[in-house]
């Protein structure tokens, strides 16, 4: 049965959506609501777990595992969007619903905002998410050969930058981690196996420019004031925002990433995904680039993805990490 703990609105919304209805007799439910039917006697949620306190901050996260499916299992460690100021990790709850379809176990991730910490405070809480999830992998059932990293416009580039980044950057100081990782010079190297990135920032000084509108039409509005709040204003801002650039980090044994971008988003401009595409393929990195055509910045108007659009985002999502090896292939 599915257990929850601390029941709240959030954990209800996702019962909602999969105890659908009890057919009676033996009467054959389709593929959908079978599916749905058996994660809502078999899945479990826990809510709101503690992963990291900083300056007297309790940063926490949301698992949800799938029951019925032999050893361990691949997970996606999801970071919600909203700018670096905005956004909460129960309003991206329902975005990790297609990996749990897949068979993906999910650990939803909040980090502290600009209101709580300038950066690069957002990128270490992600960093220290991904340490927990490989301290706890054996206590929950994670694959920590088939970690992916997923997330949206400001998830996206965090996602990008907790899979690309290495201890030698130093955003992992903070983390808890194990007493024998300090005794071995600090922090051991992680690896994650697959970067999920939707319209993620991945370089930030760009934000911090004004720019004209672009050749096809879609007017930017920069600088960014959501990328001016993270960033602060001091007088090393351009430096910071070079060290929370993934472009920065481009090298040749990055994992896999997978860049989703509409070539109509007025927010993080388009070509920021070409340009890590050249990046890419320059350092000999497996990537692959999904054009949405004529879409804007996910579901935020104008321009928002049609449902259509949506669904073959996530098509490719999921033959991405069939490919990489990080999922089955699903069954004809």
């Amino acid at each position: 049965m599915l257990f929850i703990v601390n029941l709240s609105f959030y954990e209800a919304a996702l019962t909602a959506l999969v105890v659908l209805g009890t057919g009676a007799g033996a009467q054959q439910l389709d593929p959908i609501t079978e599916w749905a039917t058996n994660a809502s006697y078999t899945s479990v949620i826990r809510q709101n777990v503690v992963y990291q306190k900083t300056d007297s901050v309790e940063l926490r996260l949301d698992v949800i595992t799938l029951g019925g499916l032999p050893s361990a299992k691949p997970v996606v460690i999801y970071f919600h969007g909203g700018g670096w100021v905005a956004g909460t990790k129960e309003g991206s709850l329902l975005r990790t619903l297609p990996y749990l379809a897949r068979g993906v176990d999910v650990v939803n991730v909040e980090y502290r905002l600009a209101s709580q910490a300038l950066a690069p405070g957002a990128v270490e809480d992600c960093r220290c998410a991904l340490r927990w999830v490989v301290r706890h992998a054996k206590e929950y059932g994670f694959d920590t050969t088939k970690i992916i990293v997923a997330g949206e416009s400001a998830g996206g580039h965090l996602a990008l930058m907790t899979g690309m980044l290495t201890p030698a950057a130093g955003f992992d100081n903070d983390c808890e981690v194990p007493y024998s990782d300090w005794q071995q010079d600090g922090p051991k190297d992680l690896r994650v196996a697959a970067i999920i990135d939707f319209f993620g920032i991945v370089d930030v000084p760009e934000l911090l420019q004004p720019a004209p509108a672009s050749a096809d039409g879609v007017v930017l509005p920069m600088p960014r004031n959501f990328a001016l709040r993270w960033l602060g204003d001091s007088p090393s801002r351009m430096d910071m925002a070079k060290r929370m650039s993934p472009l920065t980090y481009v090298r040749k044994d990055t994992p896999p990433i997978l860049i989703v971008h509409g070539d109509r988003d007025p927010y993080v401009p388009y070509h920021q995904a070409m340009v890590l595409r050249d990046e890419l393929d320059r350092a000999g990195v497996q990537y692959q680039l999904l054009t949405i055509q004529g879409g804007g910045h996910g579901a935020s108007p104008p321009d928002a993805w049609s449902a259509q659009q949506n669904l073959k985002a996530h098509e490719a999502v999921f033959q991405f990490l069939e490919k990489a090896g990080v999922i089955p292939k699903k069954p004809n």
